[in-house]
Order: C-alpha cells, then sequence, then structure tokens
C-alpha cells in the first residue's frame, strides 16, 4: 500500500511539473497580432444582405489569420444599416436592397461562433453623399453642412462644393444638435447590440483645411481666443493663384490658435463620445480610424497623438498647447491609414514620388510616406499606445505583390494590420496574396 503511495505521489508531481512547464510555455508566447478586414456599407450591400455570403466571406478571412470584421453600418449619407429609431435606415443603394433580416445581429453572432471580434464602424461627421445628392443634409438637415471656404467660389455650403474629391457631405463638428443626434446613434448601437465587440469612428474630423468657415465657428474661434477676428477668413488664411494656376495658402495671424481651436473641438467630442459609449455599454472598446499622414492632418482638426507627445517640437504649424488635445489616450483600438504604394524607407528615398492624400491642400514628400517609414514615426508620436497600420486595397490593382508586401511590412512593424476593403479584394482576385502575406507575417501556418 505504501509502494502504491510512492507511486501516485511521483505520478502526481510529475503531472504538476508538467502543468507548470505547460502554464509557463502559455504566458511566455508571444500574443498575436490583430488582423482587420473592413466591411464597406454600400460597397457590400449584395454581401450584406445575404446570410450565405456573410458565411462564406467570414470563414475565408478567419481561415486567412483575421481576428476581427469591421462592419460599416453608417455610411457618408448618414443612413444607417440596421433598425433604428434615431436615424434614417438605407433601404436601397444603386438598386441594391438592403438586407430584410437583421444583418448586424447575423454578422455578430456568426462572427463570434468562428471566434471573430465585430467592429461596427460609423462615419461621424458625415451626413450625405455629394456625388448622389442624398443623405440628411440633404433631406431635412442643410443646417448641418459644414461651411467650407474654396479657391473660387469663396464661402459656400460643402452641398454645394462640386470637385472630385467632395463625396462626402460633411457636418460642422461643433453643431450641438448633430453631436446629439450622433452621440445617440452610437449609444443605441451598442445597446441594441450588447455582444458587439466594439465600435470604431470613422471620420471624427473637419472636410479639410477649408472647414468650417460659417459665422456660427466664427464666434465660437472669437470666445476661445478672446478677440474678434477682424479680416474673416483673411485673417486665418487666404488663397492665392500662383503662376502655375494652382492655389496657394497664404496663412493669417490667427491660424495657429485656429488649428489648435479646431483639434480641440475634435477631442472634446472623442471624449464625450467615449464617456457616453462606455456609460451605454461599459464592455465595448472604443475605436477610430484615421490617416497615418500626421505632419498634414492637423488640416482636419485632428490630433491622434499621445499627450505626451509635443508637436510644436517638430512642426512650426503647432502651438504648445495643441498637444494638450492629443487622444491616444482616449482609444482602446486604433487603426491608421498607411495608404502608400511605396513599401520601405529605401524605395521612398530612390523614388522620392510626390504624395497628396485626400485630406491635403498640398503635396508632401519624406520617409513618412512609405509604409515602414510611416510606422516608425507612428511609433514616435504614440508613445506606448498600439496601433493597426491600414491599407487602401485598391491602390495595388495593378501590383497585387505590393499588397502582399504592404501587409507584411505592417503587420511587421505596427500592432496589426487592416485592409480597407474586402470589396477590393474580391473585384480584383487578391485572395493569393492576402495569403502568402498572412502566412509571412505568422498569422497563419
Amino acid at each position: 500500500m505504501r509502494k502504491l503511495y510512492l507511486i501516485l505521489l511521483l505520478i502526481t508531481g510529475f503531472a504538476t511539473i508538467s502543468c507548470n512547464i505547460k502554464k509557463e510555455e502559455k504566458q511566455t508566447k508571444p500574443q498575436k497580432k490583430q488582423a482587420l478586414m473592413w466591411f464597406d456599407g454600400t460597397a457590400n450591400l449584395p454581401r450584406l444582405n445575404n446570410k450565405d455570403s456573410i458565411n462564406f466571406y467570414l470563414k475565408k478571412i478567419k481561415n486567412l489569420g483575421f481576428t476581427h470584421a469591421v462592419v460599416d453600418i453608417r455610411p457618408i449619407s448618414g443612413e444607417v444599416l440596421y433598425d433604428s429609431k434615431i436615424a434614417p435606415k438605407m433601404k436601397e443603394w444603386n438598386g441594391v436592397k438592403s438586407a430584410d433580416f437583421d444583418f448586424l445581429k447575423y454578422f455578430i453572432e456568426k462572427a463570434h461562433s468562428l471566434g471573430l471580434e465585430v467592429h461596427a464602424s460609423l462615419n461621424v461627421f458625415s451626413a450625405g453623399n455629394n456625388y448622389a445628392s442624398r443623405g440628411q443634409v440633404y433631406d431635412g438637415h442643410p443646417e448641418w453642412a459644414s461651411t467650407v471656404y474654396t479657391p473660387t467660389q469663396g464661402i459656400i455650403s460643402i452641398t454645394q462644393d462640386r470637385g472630385k474629391d467632395k463625396y462626402a457631405a460633411m457636418v460642422n463638428p461643433i453643431n450641438k444638435e448633430f453631436q446629439r443626434h450622433i452621440l445617440d446613434v452610437l449609444k443605441e448601437v451598442v445597446t441594441m447590440y450588447p455582444t458587439i465587440d466594439g465600435l470604431i469612428l470613422d471620420r471624427v474630423r473637419y472636410d479639410g483645411i477649408n472647414a468650417d468657415f460659417s459665422q456660427a465657428s466664427k464666434e465660437e474661434f472669437e470666445k476661445y481666443i478672446g478677440e474678434k477676428v477682424v479680416r474673416f477668413p483673411q485673417d486665418i488664411f487666404e488663397w492665392a493663384k500662383g503662376s502655375n494656376g494652382e492655389y496657394n495658402r497664404i496663412d493669417g495671424k490667427h491660424l495657429k490658435k485656429w488649428i489648435e481651436w479646431r483639434t480641440k473641438n475634435i477631442y472634446d467630442f472623442m471624449k464625450l463620445a467615449r464617456e457616453e459609449v462606455k456609460l451605454a455599454n461599459k464592455n465595448v472598446s472604443f475605436g477610430t480610424y484615421t490617416g497615418a499622414w500626421y505632419p498634414s492632418y492637423y488640416e482636419v482638426g485632428v490630433n491622434f497623438a499621445s499627450n505626451t507627445y509635443d508637436p510644436s517640437a517638430d512642426y512650426d504649424w503647432a502651438t504648445p498647447e495643441y498637444k494638450n488635445y492629443g487622444y491616444a489616450e482616449l482609444l482602446d483600438l486604433y487603426t491608421t491609414g498607411n495608404y502608400y504604394t511605396s513599401i520601405t524607407i529605401d524605395e521612398i528615398k530612390a523614388n522620392n514620388p510626390q504624395i497628396k492624400n485626400e485630406t491635403d491642400s498640398r503635396v508632401h514628400s519624406g520617409e513618412w510616406y512609405c509604409v515602414e517609414g510611416s510606422n516608425r514615426n507612428l511609433r514616435v508620436i504614440l508613445g506606448k499606445n498600439k496601433f493597426s497600420g491600414g491599407i487602401l486595397a485598391d491602390q495595388f490593382y495593378s501590383n497585387p505583390a505590393g499588397l502582399a508586401r504592404s501587409i507584411e511590412m505592417n503587420l511587421k512593424e505596427s500592432d496589426g494590420v487592416m485592409i480597407f476593403d474586402i470589396v477590393h479584394i474580391i473585384q480584383k482576385n487578391m485572395w493569393k496574396e492576402v495569403e502568402e502575406a498572412m502566412r509571412n507575417g505568422n498569422m497563419i501556418k
């Protein structure tokens, strides 16, 4: 009996040692990075209105190592893709009808059964599609539309600005009525769908350096600086036509404070949005998407850096107070658009391309404007905060191999990867490149 007891004791001891070893191995094993696949609301409507299609693509991205599905439920028109009691529902787009079932509920349930997280994306400060003349600012709320300062038409409503890049009818971010509306929408989503993993706020910004030049913005800015702006908008900036026919910006005496004030407005909204969302659902992740081009992103009133970073030490457009409105610490999840076809720093040095991103008023060049350089610079300004580098897949239609390289570089240099959008992968059948990159990036074996 004593001999049997000793044998059992030895077996128990070996089992305990084995469990401890396995526990240590589990603890020291590096955590897998995040990989997000974005489903644009209107572009993917034929996929989102069909359960079989949802099943197919969720299984596909799961098998490729993706960890998150990002579902756009508030496209730029301000219409939503769920049964809201607050916002108008998008019942069709370009002749394609929206789902006759609760697609977001189904999306969440199916994704969770596969071990995927679901984050709902909403375009925040947009309420109209200028190309289609459709949406909230066209249907009942023209007062929400941003007032823009254009080189050729002067100060006009954004709905009258029909430039090729003006597809989103942005709103004035300080409009209190609109703020209340969009905050209520955010809370409605996380309440109606309590098991959703998170929100990703898109277009939480001004339209560009040209917005917002409404009388309301002028008056609020004057309160902020404690004096009247005598020459408006010239004391902010004015457009001047150069000898090459292009319009250049001539900065006025109040521009730096104007930039600071606009950034404070966005920061204040983000802080309020986080508070209200968390009160409605404490378990939900609060995230955002922005463009990665920090050197020029001040033009849209956004400071996504850590509040420990002082941009005034590096950039002449920033006041010392600008750093007070860095909102990285407000975020649980941050995705940023490394939308560059140059992948390495060596490539950008060799080719020195002139880059003008969607929100830029000027062209730019330098190491920041490649995937590797962008990620390394983002590390500096974001401090200890994590981020996932984003890819605009349609930039690689003629160079699918570049897509694979971009995915790999983002996985190497950031905390994950985000692909916008699955429709581009489908249309150009770039799945082989995605699979190759995810394997090389250790997301799948």
